[in-house]
């Protein structure tokens, strides 16, 4: 099927949805939220992750490969999903999120545009990787670069490059990226570097290639291979996820599927974290511990008992947690996603702890303000050295756009003598439902409420 985004279509009406349409507007939008933490309160008990979110968007983004139904499940209700949904809509799939059973039902039959709202491909990264799938079904996309977290530089050219590499043509003007192919050709695609969205999206493009794309270097995230069972439930063959390189031979018509959403690594890792940092004991249910492992094996080196079931993580606080030494790496290395969560925890451990960052050249601004709130900490570009212990002091922060910086010094707050004041804490619900209501029922003392008005007494570039 080819089509021109000027052609008219009448398009269908946006479907009916069980959460608040307003609350798709995402965090930007949002009503500024302020969060209040008393520390010293121990987390003690159950813990259930959700599904994770870096796969159920892009699963999201590839309904848009077929005409039919496809229903993924266990699916977080969190402000991206919600923007993700809106983004599909705009396009001209219809979307149904059921916030109760936390299920998402997408049909794409009757998509009217290939142009993504630039204001919603702003709010978040992922939402590029509807690019692909358009640039397969329909033939072209016109889209702006990404936003989300600003975590530093965050190219998209592996995404880009792959897709000329299949024979589309693609060019930059004014921020927005114009592509077309009258069709897409099976290659050899070599990535520079391991991106995990973008081999999501060069598999996305590939499945509906003529031929069979080879991708060289590709990502090994969970992530990956979960979008590939997702993928082929729809129809797409493919060989070799998990591994560096992955096969895909082209379809001509891939259809719908039911899929269940792997839990989140990330949230479940910053929780174990979060249990070991307070003194706690905490059973995080509903994870897969080999994906937790390169946490687990951290923790365990500091001191933490971490006791595996086939579903769940105990995680067991030691009187004293010991130094340790943490290179974030492409998975099945260290996730970026917890660099910063450890980086708390480092704060509380007898020694001189390191951190190397070599996947986001931008993401310890967070160190500033753990340094207002008493910690020894030094920076040097993507290496940081935490010494430890020392206690940390109740400070009011005004936080900046990111998920992993916010999340962090909550977790600071809840060790830190005082009271703790977070400014911006509405944009945590880009990865969270509930951060606040998950850690008041572990035991944290901790309450959200409007802020009132902006304060920037020890500011987070985080």
């Amino acid at each position: 099927m080819r089509w021109h985004a000027s052609e008219p279509s009448s398009g269908p009406a946006e479907a009916e949805s069980t959460v608040d349409p307003d609350a798709g507007r995402g965090a930007h939008d949002e009503q500024p939220i302020r969060a209040t933490i008393v520390g010293g309160h121990p987390l003690r008990g159950s813990y259930r992750t959700p599904g994770a979110k870096n796969v159920v968007l892009p699963m999201m983004a590839a309904c848009l490969l077929t005409d039919e139904t496809c229903v993924i499940q266990n699916v977080p209700i969190i402000s991206d999903v919600l923007v993700m949904s809106d983004l599909l809509r705009q396009l001209g799939a219809e979307v149904v999120l059921n916030a109760d059973e936390h299920t998402v039902t997408i049909t794409a039959a009757d998509v009217r545009s290939s142009s993504p709202d630039p204001d919603l491909v702003q709010r978040m990264r992922a939402s590029f990787q509807v690019t692909g799938p358009l640039l397969a079904r329909f033939g072209r996309f016109d889209c702006a670069a990404p936003g989300g977290c600003q975590l530093g530089a965050r190219p998209v050219s592996v995404d880009i490059t792959g897709f000329q590499g299949m024979g589309a043509t693609v060019a930059l003007a004014q921020g927005v990226f114009h592509a077309e192919a009258d069709a897409l050709y099976g290659r050899r695609i070599y990535l520079d570097y391991p991106s995990h969205t973008g081999t999501q999206n060069l598999l996305m493009a590939a499945t509906l290639a003529d031929g069979y794309t080879t991708i060289v270097h590709a990502s090994r995230e969970p992530e990956v291979v979960a979008l590939v069972q997702f993928l082929r439930g729809m129809g797409a063959e493919i060989h070799g996820e998990g591994t560096s390189l992955i096969g895909v031979q082209g379809r001509s018509h891939l259809y719908g599927t039911v899929a269940r959403a792997i839990p989140d690594r990330m949230v479940g890792g910053t929780m174990a974290v979060a249990a070991a940092l307070t003194g706690g004991d905490v059973e995080l249910l509903n994870v897969r511990p080999d994906h937790l492992e390169p946490v687990s094996v951290q923790l365990r080196e500091m001191g933490v008992d971490v006791i595996e079931t086939n579903r769940s993580v105990r995680v067991v606080a030691p009187d004293t947690l010991g130094a340790t030494d943490v290179q974030v790496m492409p998975f099945p290395g260290f996730p970026t996603d917890v660099q910063a969560p450890m980086g708390v925890l480092m704060t509380q451990a007898y020694g001189v702890s390191t951190i190397v960052e070599r996947v986001f050249d931008g993401s310890m601004g967070y160190m500033d303000s753990l340094t207002a709130m008493g910690a020894d900490v030094s920076v040097q570009g993507t290496r940081a050295v935490v010494r430890g212990p020392r206690q940390l002091h109740g400070r009011h922060i005004d936080l900046e756009h990111s998920i992993r910086g916010m999340t962090a010094l909550t977790l600071a707050g809840l060790v830190a003598e005082g009271e703790t004041v977070l400014d911006g804490f509405e944009f945590v619900r880009r990865g969270y439902e509930d951060l606040a209501g998950d850690l008041r029922g572990l035991g944290a003392v901790i309450s959200t409420g409007p802020q009132a008005a902006p304060v920037r007494r020890a500011a987070a570039a985080v």
